[in-house]
């Protein structure tokens, strides 16, 4: 087992849970990943990036169309893979060599695409969820995409069902849920940056 550690944080759209993952790399001076990854898969793929980008949309709303929503383990997943496009199995196949791989040269900070799933057999990762309250995340959205809060509102429930499905999708667990991550904090009430202390603690302790 390595001395050092990695961070995954998953996280609600607009629970500023990539900030916190910003600013804890940042602190720590380790490396962060997050659309990183894709841009990295699509380039091992020989995809554009905005095609695996798409990906999860696409496959969520492929299944939508068969089936109601419903957790899945990856085993199961593979069984129902002709409901899937070919492009979403093979994004998350090479995000995971990729994540596995920057896991092993140091730590690093990683957040979304299943990272705390595919390291779960790694002692040294810390897993977080990062939530916070409906008004606060629209609020954070409106702001940062310039739009009303309805339209806000909208991204919000549309991006939470997209990650919901991918991370239940491969995990078969339940996304947001304490039984999956070893902690739930909630910027809400602690704030972005007495969350970044927390983690920095964790990780140094």
């Amino acid at each position: 087992m390595s001395e050092y550690k990695i961070i995954t944080i998953s996280r609600q759209f607009g629970s500023g849970g990539h900030e916190i993952g910003e600013k804890l790399a940042a602190r720590l001076n380790i490396p962060l990943y997050d659309h990183r990854l894709v841009s990295m898969a699509a380039q091992e793929l020989g995809y554009t990036e905005e095609s695996v980008e798409r990906a999860d949309e696409s496959a969520l709303n492929s299944f939508i169309a068969a089936y109601s929503v419903a957790p899945m383990s990856y085993s199961n997943f593979i069984s129902t893979a002709s409901y899937m496009p070919s492009l979403d199995m093979k994004v998350y196949q090479k995000q995971t060599e990729i994540v596995r791989t920057l896991a092993g040269k140091g730590p690093c900070v990683i957040v979304g695409r299943c990272a705390d799933y595919i390291l779960r057999d790694k002692f040294n990762c810390i897993n977080v969820f990062i939530c916070a309250e409906k008004g606060d995340r629209i609020k954070r959205i409106a702001e940062r995409y310039d739009l009303t809060e309805r339209k806000a509102a909208e991204r919000i429930r549309k991006t939470d069902r997209e990650r919901k499905f991918y991370y239940e999708t491969y995990t078969g667990l339940e996304w947001g849920s304490i039984y999956s991550h070893q902690a739930l904090l909630n910027a809400s009430l602690l704030g972005i940056d007495k969350i970044v202390d927390l983690l920095e603690l964790a990780y140094r302790a």
